[in-house]
This record gives C-alpha cells, structure tokens and sequence, in this order.
C-alpha cells in the first residue's frame, strides 16, 4: 500500500489534488495546520473512494516542520510513492513595509521545508513503483515582482530546483515537475491580499482545472496552466527585464 502526500492539503489546489487522486484509488497523507478541514475531506474521500487517508496537522512554517512529517510516515512505516509540495503562501505590498518574519516565514516555507521534505523523502520514493513529485511554483516564476518581491523569488527558487532535480531524478525513475499556475481562484489570493489586483481582475483558472493539469502533465519537467499564461510567460521571455518587472508590478498594484 503507497501513499502520495499532499502538504497545503486543506483548500484550494490541494485539496483538489487530494479529491482527484483519491478518484483513481490512491491513499493518501494529507498535512494542512488545520486538523478539522483535514479530517473532513479524509472521511468524506474514504467514504466516498474507499482508500485510506492519513492527516498530520503540522505547520510546515516551522523550521522542524518538515522533519516532523518525515518521522511521522517513518514511525507509521508508510510507503511514498508521490509528493505534492503545495503548501506555500504569498503576501502584496512593498519589501520594506512588509513585515519582516513574515516574508522569513514565507522563505521557510516556500523554499526551505519544500527542499528538506523533499530531500528527506527521496529515499522512500525511490523503492516504489513509478513514484512522482510535483513542486507547486507559479507564473511569478518567470520574472521579479515589484509588490511581492519575496513571494516571486520564492517561486523562481522552486523552478530551478525542480528543473534540476528533474534531470538527477529521472535517471532513477522519480518523475519531477514544477507547477507553474497563473492566477487562481482559492484562498491564497485572499491571504496574500491580491484578489483585488489587476492580475485577478484580468483572469484566473480553477483549482480543480490546474491539478488536473498538473496530475495529466507530471513527467513534464515544467507545467504551465492555460493557454493565456503559456502565452504571457513566451511573451515574458523575450521581452527586455525591465519591461517584465514594470508588468509584473502593475498586475500586483
């Protein structure tokens, strides 16, 4: 019996992984601060799917996050044969104005706990059948973003890293592959404070459509939702710099 775990897993995106994986039978672990929405989506999925789900109530914030989840699936001697690193966070607003431990926070979590859990997984997943990681990153990847400098950076850090890991792992058999949705409609447009900014007035996708399309696309080293964000990040590509971080700093304002 495996297990896919799925960090972030109490809204949005990934929930929507945990509801279409558990449509193909998959068990799954399940970790989210929140212990009651965890708990409730894991009886309704097994109710529902028949699988089994694990919940781990864990602020992956935390520096000893990650470690924690990782002694956990090692006492419940759970073997790991998926990894969804989606638990991130965003927050808009001037660098200098924002609070300083909370951009910290998001460095620890955007960056830090998706490398350790995933460095601590590995060895796990490489004893399993077929076995496949998907780094949550975003179109804020492709370029800097005056007004959420920390939380573009962040995602330009998961990028590379999946891009690299990517070629290290495939040889072993792990599939890797960096998430990279545009705007989207869940909570963390709200906690980021940018449901209201250009960028969502001008379109965004469901969460249910980009895991779709992440789940459809996970041996592909890089996946971009939509056909408008395919098409903005080609843009962004071979316009100058300058004109990409003016862009990016207008869609944020």
């Amino acid at each position: 019996m495996s297990y896919t775990v799925i960090t972030g897993a109490s809204a949005g995106i990934g929930s929507e992984f945990a509801i279409q994986l558990a449509q193909t039978g998959q068990n799954l672990v399940l970790v989210a601060r929140r212990k009651d929405k965890l708990e409730a989506l894991a009886e309704t999925l097994q109710l529902e799917h028949g699988i089994d789900v694990k919940c781990f109530a864990i602020d992956l914030a935390e520096p000893m996050g990650s470690e924690i989840l990782a002694t956990e699936i090692s006492i419940n001697n759970l073997a790991i044969n998926g990894l969804i690193n989606n638990a991130g966070f965003g927050d808009r607003g001037n660098f200098a104005d924002l609070p300083l431990q909370r951009q910290m926070q998001m460095i620890q979590l955007n960056v830090s706990t998706l490398v350790e859990l995933t460095h601590r997984l590995v060895p796990n997943m490489l004893e399993q059948d077929k076995p496949f990681i998907i780094n949550v990153a975003s179109t804020a990847a492709f370029q800097a973003g005056p007004n959420m400098a920390i939380y573009y950076a962040t995602k330009a850090f998961v990028l590379s890293f999946s891009e690299a890991i990517h070629e290290e792992l495939r040889h072993q058999g792990i599939a890797v592959s960096a998430l990279c949705p545009g705007p989207t409609l869940s909570e963390f447009a709200v906690e980021a404070n940018i449901a209201d900014s250009n960028l969502f007035k001008a379109s965004a996708m469901t969460s249910a459509e980009v895991a779709k399309q992440a789940l459809a696309n996970r041996n592909s080293a890089i996946v971009i939702t939509g056909i408008k964000n395919q098409v903005g990040v080609l843009l962004g590509k071979v316009s100058p710099r300058f004109m990409t971080r003016k862009i990016a700093g207008w869609l944020q304002a």
